[in-house]
Formats: structure tokens, sequence, C-alpha cells
């Protein structure tokens, strides 16, 4: 909460600074009214918590109405909820809310096709660290909510060897070796996950050992099957890379724990919404 709290803060001195001065000029301190979020889009709703808590921090005597919860499915014309209040507190806050809940929307809308293109198979859809700066909180909350899962927060929760990581080191083996010897300096308890790029970094990895998750890099379906059975059950899978709707059903099928889809926050569709005056 204190990290959310944070970031509408810090969002809202960006866009008032030293005030509205358009709604400060024109609409009197007492006048109050309320306005309804209208749906213009299809899909799945997200963001509404965040913007109970927008209200709740910039003015804590609006009321907000809701009709439509975080992860329901929505269509034109639907009303999501109802603020009522202060017209001016409404009038400052409106395109914050509409920022976050169709940014939001939108992940959450894109990551429950990715979610429905895998049912009936064991992947799990995880999103990646592609999100916009300062605003990951948002964004993975967003791939939540459309039925996905978070891949680590960070840099600081999990250890992800890459690629880059593995050519500075000089080889698989001594990346794996380093890590090691980092954690336990650091008396660190930390997953160990392990980019490949092919089936000699594969085999290389499967010979050391020492690792929680192997990342398969732009396999391809078949290739990931393959690779799946060569690590036959010793390690979580996971898939990244060239991932799209049309193909992640035959890497769901090659039977991988995890694929990971950076589209889900940074190539997304904003859902159109509008917040209107109620009449």
């Amino acid at each position: 909460m204190l990290e959310l709290d944070f970031i509408i803060r810090k969002a809202l001195e960006e866009d008032i600074k030293n005030g509205d001065h358009t709604t400060l000029s024109i609409i009197p301190p007492e006048a109050e009214g309320s306005a309804q979020l209208l749906i213009k889009d299809t899909g799945i709703l997200a963001g509404i918590a965040v913007a109970r808590r927008v209200y709740e921090i910039f003015d804590q005597n609006l009321e907000m109405k809701i009709f439509i919860s975080d992860g329901e499915k929505i269509k034109p014309g639907d009303i999501a909820y109802e603020v009522m209040g202060s017209a001016r507190s409404i009038l400052q806050t409106e395109r914050l809310v509409l920022n976050i809940m169709q940014r939001m929307s939108g992940i959450a809308t894109q990551t429950s096709y990715y979610v429905q293109a895998v049912k009936g198979t064991k992947a799990v859809i995880l999103d990646t660290r592609k999100t916009s700066p300062c605003l990951r909180l948002l964004e993975k909350m967003a791939v939540r909510i459309g039925g996905g899962s978070n891949h680590r927060a960070g840099l600081y929760d999990m250890i992800m060897i890459k690629d880059n990581h593995i050519d500075f080191a000089g080889s698989v083996e001594q990346a794996i070796d380093r890590v090691h010897r980092y954690l336990k300096e650091k008396n660190f308890d930390l997953k160990i996950e392990i980019e490949v790029r092919n089936f000699d970094e594969l085999d290389r990895v499967l010979n050391k050992g020492g690792v929680h998750r192997i990342m398969l890099d732009n396999f391809s379906p078949d290739d990931t099957l393959r690779a799946v059975k060569l690590i036959n059950g010793r390690y979580e899978v996971e898939s990244s890379g060239g991932i799209t709707l049309e193909n992640i059903q035959h890497y769901a099928l090659a039977g991988v724990d995890f694929i990971s889809v950076g589209a889900l926050t940074h190539q997304i569709h904003s859902l159109d919404m509008s917040l209107k005056k109620t009449i």
C-alpha cells in the first residue's frame, strides 16, 4: 500500500503541481456532483481498486459506487462505477484515474487472451520486467487481474542469469559458480534461473546443475519439446522469446511450466473509457 500511495501522490503532483487553474477558475469550491466511468471497449476491467485509492488520497469525502469489479468482462456502454462529491475533486482526478484504468484494463485484457490460449495445459503465463518505469506495481497487478502470474518483481528478488551475464562471465559454468559464491557470501536465499540459447548451453547447464529453472530463449516449438524431454522434470522450464498468440499453444503443448511474454505490458492497446458527468 505504501508503494501504491507513493505512485499516486507523485502522479497527482506531476499533473496538478500548484493547482488545476482551469477547474479552480470555473468551478465554485462548494459545487458538488457525480460522474460515471463509461466503458467504450470490450475486454477485462482492471484498476478499480487503484481508482478508489486515488479518490481516498485526493479527497476522502468522495464516494464511489462500484458496479463492475476488477477482473470482470466489460463491453461498450457498461458503467463501471459512479463517483460523487466535490466537483473540483472529480475533475482534478479525472485524467489520472482514466490513465490508470485504461492502461491496466488493456494489460489485463491482453493477458486474458494469452491465458485463454493455453487453457487446458499446465503452462502459466508470466509477465517480464518490460514495464513502464515506476509503474511496474500497477502493470503487474493488471497481469494478475487478467489471469496471469508475475515473474520476478525486479533485479533484487531472484537470480536471473541471462545471455549477457554468461558472455561476460566467460561460460555457463563460471556464471553459475559465481552466483553460488555470491549467495553464500551474502547469506541470500534466492531462486536461480538461467537462460539458454541453444542445445549446447542446455547440455552444459544440465551437466553443471545448481539452478531451479531453465529458460529456453527463442527455441522453436519443436526444439522446445525436445528440450523438455532432455530436462525430464529435473528443473522448471520456461519458454521466452518470439512467442505470440498465434504460436503460444504450441509452446504450452510442448510441456513447459511457464511462458513469459513481454507483450503483456509493453505492446498493449489501452481500453477506451471516459468519465462523464451524471445528468
